[in-house]
């Protein structure tokens, strides 16, 4: 919708009161939306237009996995696998509600079936393996079917010697699933290492927030490391480190630049430019035909 036709609509509508306080003065949701950082309101369609990245502060905005990948491949590149690998209950979890519920209001609510997508694509031409996570879908958790997904990416990679390009986002293990969950954490680090004897190339992109056994496992053993602007990265939350050290954190603990000036990162990239960041790094660490 554009502004224009957002104005015209907002005359020829009568809005609910609230507590019969009068009309209500919200405008439509989905139309504006607010800034976390610098509290600017946004227009939609301008924030779509900038791949959610903030116009004022550069502030990046979580994206939905499909829309990341068209922002970093090849247009049409993309051909999915493993799309039928999805969460079982091995320890018929409930808490608030049950394991079931979680897992089928997260496949409502992002059009996914599980926290990953992956599949084969090209990034400037060269024949790459993708993954990318999706916070909407309990927090991009890893359980089995995420581990498993990982790893078959790795396993494929190898297979057609393509380059692996992952674009991460995690809250961490999925405890619903205790030890399996935990055990992903071996399995997908141990395909990394097998993926990383063949000598081709792996590079991840830390999104906001990565953490947790993700991080801890195969979001760090990458051969090139990006991260977006101010995502914060690290095991466990400040907070809990501030308790266990009884130390104060610097203010910036975590963050994606605080990372890169301690060397964890190889580069603090805007989302803007990653497609050419990575598309570049596969220039010089890819032959011509996939092999590295």
């Amino acid at each position: 919708m554009s502004i224009t036709d957002w104005f015209r609509a907002r005359e020829d509508k009568r809005y609910t009161p609230v507590n019969g306080a009068g009309p209500k003065a919200d405008v439509p949701e989905g139309v504006w939306t607010t800034c976390d950082s610098c509290k600017r309101i946004i227009y939609e369609g301008e924030l779509a237009a900038s791949m959610r990245v903030c116009p004022y502060c550069g502030h990046h905005f979580p994206v939905p996995a499909h829309e990341r990948i068209a922002q970093l491949v090849d247009e049409g590149s993309l051909e999915e696998f493993g799309a039928g690998i999805t969460s079982s209950d091995p320890l018929e979890f409930v808490a608030a509600k049950s394991y079931v519920q979680s897992v089928s209001s997260a496949k409502e609510k992002s059009g996914l079936e599980e926290a990953v997508v992956t599949g084969r694509a090209t990034i400037g031409g060269h024949p790459v393996i993708v993954a990318v996570m999706d916070f909407s879908f309990v927090g991009a958790s890893m359980g089995s079917a995420v581990g498993e997904k990982i790893t078959r990416a790795f396993e494929i990679a190898v297979s057609e010697r393509r380059g692996i390009v992952f674009a991460i986002a995690s809250g961490g293990a999925r405890m619903q699933e205790g030890m399996l969950s935990l055990m992903q954490m071996a399995k997908t680090a141990a395909a990394a290492k097998r993926y990383r004897a063949e000598g081709l190339p792996y590079i991840a992109v830390l999104t906001n927030p990565t953490t947790g056994g993700v991080t801890a496992s195969f979001a760090t053993l990458a051969d090139i490391i990006f991260a977006e602007p101010g995502a914060l990265v690290g095991f466990a939350g400040p907070r809990l480190v501030e308790q266990a050290t009884r130390q104060k954190l610097p203010k910036d603990f975590q963050s994606a630049e605080f990372l890169l000036d301690h060397g964890l990162v190889d580069d603090v990239v805007a989302r803007g430019g990653l497609r050419e960041r990575v598309s570049l790094v596969l220039d010089y660490l890819m032959r011509p035909g996939g092999a590295a």
